[in-house]
């Protein structure tokens, strides 16, 4: 049998791990919540969150992966103890990673159309009206909505096709090095413009005033539901990453890597976003049309604005482009173990496979616009970014705390085992009670507000129905850790 690829230095495996966590998240929503939400009271309370959440999360996904050598495609019937129903998580898992790049290609593909446009001043000297009509008529295009979208596949899976060393640690590790060079220089540029000083207090400065006209509920759950979702745990990317890494240290240590390299990110996405807005008047929003309306009118406004447009820009495809191939590897990993196939033969069936389900995604803005699942005004790509967003990810992240703690699963004493194994500090065992109990009860709560959030406002009778589908849900997640335990010999 071939001997399974790893990672050629540490570095590369804590690049490549912060690649796949560092996404759009991080730069169209963090920098906008935290600022609304109090400030460095919201920072304090997320950062907690980060420590008694997604870390321990993280540190699951990447003992399976390191424990089993596999994808989750294997790693959970490899691991789990006899006559239990983990192993059928890979096909939830198969698919949450499709339906992921059914629409994050696409919007890849507007951060390098964006950056092409910037790169030939097509953005320049527009007014606030041009800007968003550059947007609009970006998403009408069929064709130039294809087009962009089929060369972030190409791109992605040419550079898995090489292989983990040679692709995706080696390309990865560059684009994660330019991403932070070019951070630094973007925040330094944004703290030199006037009234700069004034972004970055609303930003970073605590304001408990602020937070608590915000609700300190709202405050507190805003910062849960972020740090949860940051380190996209729950659908095997992180796993198959571990499953590449050697044993010379233990996994907290490098989790622990992962997750400040990914708050630095976070960070440094509102320095650079946040004093630039209120140099220029401009209200900091949430979501696509800060990336491709307010920040564009932005650098219109700067000296050298083209220039600074096209830098972030860059940044923004390095952010979206390094997930994409972390996911496009999973997939690759999962589609081998399944089928026994060799890499280039996965990399070519999924090349055809992923540019036909992003299809639809890239429709609904135009062709299939009159197709709104999830009420008026909506498109293909939120329904598929709900199921993702609202359903695989915390009922994944359930799935492998679940699996790590439950004697019918991998149980805690092997996770600990395999997460020692190497040089640095020791996974605190005391911690098992909470693993075991609250932590999956935090997830659980996280999984029944965001569907409780999504369909309240849209009437009593439309929550009780989607609420029902929830429950439903979660109770065959639940099942999972419930059958009866017969242990390996």
């Amino acid at each position: 049998m071939k001997e399974r690829e790893k990672f050629k230095s540490r570095l590369g495996f804590i690049l490549v791990s912060a690649g796949c966590a560092i996404g759009l998240g991080n730069v169209w929503k963090f920098p906008y919540i935290c600022g609304e939400n109090g400030g460095a009271v919201f920072l304090l309370i997320y950062l907690l969150f980060m420590a008694i959440i997604a870390w321990p999360i993280l540190v699951c996904e990447f003992a399976v992966g390191r424990g089993s050598r596999k994808s989750i495609a294997q790693a959970f019937p490899l691991l789990e103890s006899e006559k239990s129903n983990w192993h059928r998580v890979k096909w939830f898992g198969l698919f949450g990673n499709y339906l992921l790049m059914m629409f994050y290609t696409m919007v890849s593909g507007w951060m390098m159309y964006y950056a092409y446009n910037s790169a030939l001043g097509n953005l320049s000297g527009l007014d606030a009206h041009e800007i968003t009509e550059q947007f609009s008529t970006m998403l009408a295009s069929p064709v130039k909505m294809m087009f962009w979208t089929v060369v972030v596949i190409l791109i992605a899976f040419g550079i898995c096709s090489l292989g983990v060393q040679n692709g995706v640690e080696k390309i990865t590790k560059v684009m994660m090095i330019c991403l932070m060079v070019l951070m630094v220089v973007l925040a330094f540029n944004s703290l030199t413009l006037d009234n700069a000083l004034e972004g970055l207090k609303f930003y970073l400065v605590p304001d408990i005033e602020r937070a608590a006209q915000k609700g300190w509920g709202n405050v507190i759950f805003a910062a849960l539901t972020h740090a949860f979702f940051t380190l996209s745990v729950g659908m095997g990317s992180m796993c198959i990453f571990g499953s590449y890494l050697e044993k010379d240290h233990k996994l907290t240590n490098e989790s622990l890597n992962v997750v400040i390299l990914d708050t630095f990110i976070a960070i440094t996405a509102g320095i650079i976003i946040i004093p630039a807005c209120f140099a220029f008047g401009v209200q900091p929003d949430s979501g696509p049309s800060l990336l491709f309306i307010t920040l564009p009118n932005v650098f219109n406004n700067m000296v050298g604005g083209r220039i600074w447009g096209t830098m972030f820009f860059i940044f923004m495809v390095f952010a979206s482009i390094s997930t994409v191939i972390a996911v496009f590897e999973n997939i690759i990993a999962m589609t081998m173990e399944i089928w026994n196939i060799e890499r280039k033969k996965a990399v070519l069936i999924n090349i055809f496979g992923v540019i036909i389900l992003s299809m639809p995604a890239v429709l609904g803005y135009n062709v299939l616009s009159g197709i709104t699942p999830m009420g008026a005004g909506s498109t293909i790509m939120d329904l598929e970014d709900f199921i993702v967003s609202y359903n695989i990810l915390p009922l994944g992240g359930l799935v492998f705390v679940l699996f790590c703690t439950r004697k019918n699963g991998w149980g805690f004493d092997n996770f600990v085992k395999e997460v020692d194994t190497g040089k640095g500090f020791n996974f605190p065992v005391w911690v098992k009670g909470y693993m075991s109990y609250v932590l999956p009860l935090i997830v659980i709560v996280v999984y029944i507000k965001g569907y409780y959030d999504m369909f309240s406002p849209k009437g009593t009778a439309e929550l009780i129905k989607w609420m029902i589908i929830a429950f439903l849900f979660l109770t065959i997640v639940i099942s999972f850790s419930l059958k009866a335990t017969k242990k390996k010999k």
